[in-house]
């Protein structure tokens, strides 16, 4: 949330080596020049489910083969899509599908609640705020449309319970150093589609980090990039072409 393709930038250049068609899309409400842009109050659900049904119409026509990947808020869309179409391979990476400190079982009850209250933009860095140099995006973001991402998510772990992912293999991405995203709450949505795919869904832990969230941008500090994108590479790319190991 709140990033531009940007963020994928590199990702993206090693899987156009490695011989693959790449599309790295704008989230609707995303990208826009100016950094402080109240775009993202105006963001919903229905916007971003059009927005996959494009993207997913775009993969399609550059390739036989397709393969979806996401990082949070993106990560989310990239479930949500290996959910609901019959692509080749679903990467979610760190995927929002609840807030790291707010329990499972109250994460429903504090989005709605939030709805409920007028929409506010808060800052990812309340110290430096709009001096707070965002490496890919906004320097802030809106509660709404975190509550708004949260319906999906809900409604996306709901589906899970009974219904098999249409994508033919997922590899679920987290980090053991998660501070933004529930990983228990990522785990419920492994758990459920495994008991529908047990041998092409799988989970990926990238460890020996340190406490973060964003892994993919290229400017982020202690060389964090440099350190996960080989693995996330692979994760969307396997060398063996099913599994993947950490």
């Amino acid at each position: 949330m709140s990033a531009s393709p940007a963020q994928f930038e590199r990702v993206a250049a090693d899987l156009f080596d490695r011989g693959h068609n790449v599309v790295v899309p704008r989230l609707p409400r995303h990208g826009h020049a100016d950094r402080l842009s109240t775009a993202l109050e105006r963001l919903r659900p229905e916007d971003l489910y059009r927005a996959v049904d494009e993207y997913v119409t775009v993969a399609r026509e550059l390739g036989d083969r397709v393969t979806v990947a996401g990082f949070s808020l993106g990560g989310l869309l990239a479930a949500w899509i290996g959910q609901h179409f019959e692509v080749d391979r679903c990467v979610p990476i760190a995927p929002f599908f609840g807030i790291a400190l707010i329990p499972n079982r109250l994460m429903n009850t504090v989005a709605e609640r939030l709805l409920r209250v007028p929409n506010r933009f808060l800052w990812w860095n309340p110290i430096l705020r709009d001096r707070h140099i965002a490496a890919c995006g906004y320097p802030r973001y809106t509660t709404h449309a975190i509550a708004h991402s949260y319906r999906i998510a809900r409604s996306l772990l709901d589906e899970a319970l009974t219904t098999s992912p249409g994508a033919q293999h997922v590899t679920i991405v987290t980090n053991a150093a998660e501070v933004a995203v529930n990983n228990h709450a990522v785990r419920r949505l492994y758990r459920r589609w495994q008991r529908h795919r047990p041998d092409s869904v799988e989970l990926a832990v990238l460890t020996g980090l340190p406490l973060s969230h964003d892994i993919v941008s290229p400017l982020r500090p202690w060389r964090l990039a440099d350190r996960v994108h080989p693995r996330l590479v692979n994760a969307i790319d396997p060398v063996d072409n099913f599994s993947v190991r950490f």
